[in-house]
């Protein structure tokens, strides 16, 4: 039995089958191929375009055991390097780092960093807001069970979604990125105070009234400052816990008095940062 299809029906046919093609297409943009190693894979991602500043991110996955690291390394390991240079129409990539979870380094001291994955978020300020952006990334990072793999790679993904696919996820690792707080806010979870203990030992002071599991990690002004992580000491109340950490690992003939530290303070689904002066 022949059946006759009007033309009309054709080419609304042709036009559906035309618009599926170009949402798969615009979505596939929302996420370069994955780049696979050994024991990781990595690519970027692209949130929603508007205006010159960008949301995109860094896509880690991790083979179960396998973790990498933080800005903050801890007592080993490596942090990732980035090289955005390459790209297309863009001015600045500042990359963000969602809290850090502490792990065994395998040498008997603790590390930094993230098991399983993580999305890095990236805030992108193009050059121009009218003119295509195209990001091309060199990453440098280390994979790590017992021992420590370097990985080398290279992605680059095109920021042309209206309404991209993966502002949900990128969205997700925004708000895992520790907020910027003062000493003394009024959050549940909260650096009370800060003070020294004689010339080599700093107390950390946090209101912590609900939070099991807190963790306090510390930083330098600068990358060649390597500062031991907080432990955990004495509480000085009901509610509060007590951190403290020896003025060890500075660069040569650097003096404490004065420096400019970043305290990062992770309890339950709650992180905060801490800029604070070291009187």
């Amino acid at each position: 039995m022949n059946v006759t299809v009007p033309l009309r029906t054709l080419l609304g046919v042709a036009a559906s089958v035309v618009a599926a093609c170009a949402t798969i297409e615009v979505r596939a943009e929302d996420a370069s191929p994955w780049q696979r190693d050994t024991h990781s894979a990595l690519r970027l991602l692209a949130g929603s375009r508007s205006g010159a500043v960008l949301l995109g991110g860094v896509a880690i996955q991790l083979q179960p055991g396998y973790k990498t690291y933080w800005r903050t390394p801890g007592d080993s390991g490596v942090p990732p390097r980035f090289d955005f240079s390459k790209s297309d129409n863009v001015d600045s990539v500042t990359v963000l780092w969602p809290a850090p979870t502490k792990f065994d380094d395998g040498a008997g001291g603790t590390a930094l960093g993230y098991k399983r994955q993580v999305v890095l978020p990236l805030r992108i300020v193009a050059k121009s807001a009218d003119k295509p952006v195209t990001l091309r990334a060199h990453i440098s990072y280390a994979v790590c069970d017992k021992l420590c793999i370097p990985v080398e790679a290279n992605a680059e993904l095109a920021f042309a979604s209206v309404a991209s696919t993966e502002d949900g996820a990128l969205s997700e690792a925004l708000n895992a990125v520790p907020k910027p707080a003062n000493v003394g806010d009024p959050n549940p979870l909260t650096i009370r105070g800060v003070r020294r203990e004689g010339k080599t030992s700093v107390l950390v002071d946090v209101a912590a009234p609900d939070a099991r599991d807190v963790s306090l990690f510390v930083e330098g002004p600068t990358a060649d400052w390597a500062l031991p992580i907080p432990r955990l000491v004495d509480p000085a109340s009901p509610g509060m816990k007590r951190f403290a950490f020896e003025l060890e690992g500075l660069p040569p003939g650097i003096s404490p008095d004065g420096a400019a530290l970043k305290l990062t303070l992770v309890g339950g689904d709650r992180a905060y940062e801490f800029n604070v002066t070291l009187n």
